[in-house]
């Protein structure tokens, strides 16, 4: 089940919601919400719900014992089986087929396993249970000794399949102590509604295009498609992904949870430093709370530092996908790091930094979204020197994706992802109480058409998949 769906916005948001309202109790309320939770992940995954409620189990009972003893090495011990029980099963799910490809190439083909199926959402609730046990390890909080508590922290459905990874220290009191109230309801709701929004009005307009460019002929694809495509799914994967983010925070917050921000307008950003400060902020978060720190940071020298960024980002990579695109893309984000460390860049003056920003930006998703190494650089080749007469299939494929409503979307996704909104709100709050007031009522029936102008959309059949699903 996914949030852009009519089952879930039409039955099962509205039906939980509302047992929510009538069960005012949190121990009964979080009782219904696991179950909830493990009913929307067993809608697309019944077999698979197993291996996440085996994690959540796994995660209570060695947090007990990492709490149960002072012995460090015991402590250590406890917290090292708990993390490498998570990242097996991650890497044999996620990376068993791909890794037995490459030793089956290597050494003997009989060594390959193919039909491994790939839990959704393994990635992050993974994550998640890694979270907590380093987080008790650390005694940054206590260890559960509710199983209840555990398990809904990494089953809730808000953030179950495709994030924001929830560091468990951030959440631990909401587990037990929160509210329901009318305006956490009115202001989630409308987050959610804005998230729905950008997914189906925008990331799956502009889907449409991308796919048909990335899909053709490798010899149809010409400078002009190929820059078309590159920044088209830029702006697609952005809204995408932040939308499942909106949407997840703003369910979260009509059910009195508060998560924190997962996107701030990272296109703003004028250099990659920047940009990983506002893109996908619980990923780089938890890879420097929980990996690049604990790796010694930048604490122990130039070289030590230089390898410490590069791992990260060659984890941050191989995180996202089982394949060498998505580690380079990994390892380009890391190397423009550390070249912004040697050399000025970020003190250009700020228009030349957003542009060598977006650049790299753009550059690097082409490869991530490409379905192969040669067709990422077929495409990153071609738009620069794939300039010159277009064939009749070319000017086909180019034309074809040039419609009226993808070149509005293209318009407004690019507007929308600079902060025009925030700044509206803070212009509104200068006004007096009733201009606030009728600009308050004004942006819910705003609200209002835009769900039904998503729901009418959905209900004639656009769909398409969150991006991040994969993942």
């Amino acid at each position: 089940m996914v949030f852009s769906s009519l089952t879930f916005l039409c039955v099962f948001l509205p039906v939980v919601f509302l047992l929510a309202l009538a069960i005012r109790n949190i121990r009964w309320q979080n009782v219904m919400l696991m179950v909830a939770s493990l009913l929307f992940y067993a809608y697309g995954e019944p077999a698979y719900v197993v291996l996440m409620i085996v994690i959540s189990v796994m995660s209570y009972v060695f947090g007990r014992a990492i709490g149960a003893t002072e012995v460090p090495s015991r402590r250590k011990l406890y917290a090292g089986i708990a993390i490498l029980v998570a990242l097996a099963c991650l890497g044999i799910f996620k990376y068993g087929e791909w890794f037995t490809g490459m030793l089956g190439q290597l050494i003997d083909e009989s060594m390959a396993i193919a039909g491994i199926a790939l839990p959704v959402g393994i990635s992050f609730y993974t994550f998640q249970a890694i979270s907590y046990i380093i987080d008790v390890y650390r005694r940054d909080v206590p260890p559960q000794r509710n199983l209840l508590h555990v398990v809904l922290y990494i089953s809730f459905f808000p953030q179950l399949i495709a994030g924001p990874i929830i560091r468990y220290h951030d959440v631990d009191q909401q587990l037990a102590h929160r509210t329901i109230t009318w305006e956490g309801v009115s202001v989630g709701l409308k987050r959610f509604i804005v998230g729905l929004a950008k997914k189906v009005l925008i990331a799956d307009v502009l889907a449409v295009a991308v796919d048909a460019i990335f899909g053709a002929e490798l010899g149809d694809v010409t400078a002009p498609a190929a820059w078309l495509a590159a920044f088209a799914y830029l702006l697609q994967i952005y809204f995408d992904f932040s939308a499942y983010s909106d949407m997840a925070i703003g369910i979260a917050r009509m059910f009195g949870f508060t998560y924190l921000e997962n996107f701030n307008y990272p296109f703003t950003a004028t250099s990659i430093q920047e940009f990983w400060r506002k893109w996908h902020i619980s990923l780089s978060t938890w890879f420097r709370e929980y990996l690049y720190i604990p790796l010694g940071g930048n604490r122990k020298g130039r070289p030590r530092t230089v390898f410490n960024k590069f791992m990260i980002f060659f984890c941050c990579g191989l995180w996202h996908g089982a394949a060498w695109t998505f580690v380079v893309w990994g390892l380009i984000h890391g190397f423009f790091l550390l070249l912004e460390e040697y050399l000025p860049i970020r003190k250009l003056p700020k228009p030349v930094g957003w542009v060598y920003a977006m650049l790299v930006v753009m550059l690097a998703f082409v490869l991530f979204r490409a379905d192969t190494f040669e067709q990422g650089l077929h495409f990153l080749s071609q738009m620069f020197i794939g300039w010159g007469p277009l064939t009749s299939e070319a000017q086909v494929l180019l034309m074809g994706q040039l419609t009226p409503l993808f070149l509005f979307t293209l318009v407004l996704g690019a507007i929308g992802s600079f902060p025009w909104l925030p700044k509206l709100k803070e212009r509104l709050a200068t006004l007096s109480a009733p201009a606030q007031r009728r600009a308050d009522a004004l942006a819910s029936v705003a609200c209002l058409g835009l769900l039904a102008l998503c729901l009418v959309t959905l209900a004639g059949g656009a769909y398409s998949p969150f991006i991040y699903f994969r993942f």
